[in-house]
């Protein structure tokens, strides 16, 4: 315990001072030794790319994206019903683009937002290589579910998300008034297109 001293601060005794003198020297030691293995780590970054570069090249800004509305155009030929807008941030997920230079290179999985017009479907459709999800961030869908025989339908609301394993149909309509917007990501880096039921209509119509 602290024994008061004569000018009144009270003060440790010395065996205890000592103690804790060594506990702070061996912390000041871990600190700077984590901060030389922090500094001789190699880095990841490209050797022929600035920092800054490299970084920039790592973001992908709202302002430099444009809506696709023909990323699932020959959807929306066969029914205007199923018109929806994809814009891209990381690779081109599972839409049938080949490819976007504007888009960050996608290394584990890929995301783009998705606007979904008042009265709109996303027809029931499967992946069967990855799973996917929904993250909603403006207005609410009618989620429709199916796995093997078993169908469910749910709502989803602003800032609720769902993952959806690989195998197990999914599908959406926005029953609102107004457009609502969404996040998907699919968990690799280049997903297989993705089929739909066989009696579903657009499983005998042709890409563009």
């Amino acid at each position: 315990p602290a024994v008061p001293g004569g000018d009144g601060f009270r003060r440790l005794p010395h065996s205890a001072a000592v103690t804790e003198k060594v506990l702070i020297n061996q912390s000041i030691q871990q600190r700077s030794d984590n901060m030389s293995q922090v500094e001789n780590k190699a880095g990841v970054k490209p050797q022929d790319l600035s920092m800054e570069n490299w970084v920039e090249s790592r973001i992908a800004r709202f302002e430099g994206r444009k809506y696709d509305w023909n990323a699932l155009k020959f959807q929306a030929d066969f029914d205007p019903k199923y018109r929806r807008a994809q814009m891209r941030y990381i690779g081109t997920g599972a839409t049938g683009v080949a490819s976007d230079a504007n888009t960050i290179p996608a290394g584990n999985f890929t995301f783009s937002t998705m606007v979904l017009p008042s009265k709109c479907e996303g027809p029931l459709h499967l992946h069967d290589d990855v799973e996917e999800v929904f993250f909603m961030l403006k207005g609410s869908i009618t989620l429709m579910i199916q796995d093997g025989e078993e169908y469910y339908e749910t709502r989803l609301k602003e800032r609720d998300l769902i993952s959806v394993p690989a195998g197990v149909y999914r599908g959406l309509f926005n029953h609102g008034e107004e457009e609502a917007l969404m996040c998907v990501m699919l968990g690799t880096a280049k997903p297989e297109i993705p089929t739909y039921p066989a009696d579903h209509p657009l499983s005998k119509v042709k890409r563009n």
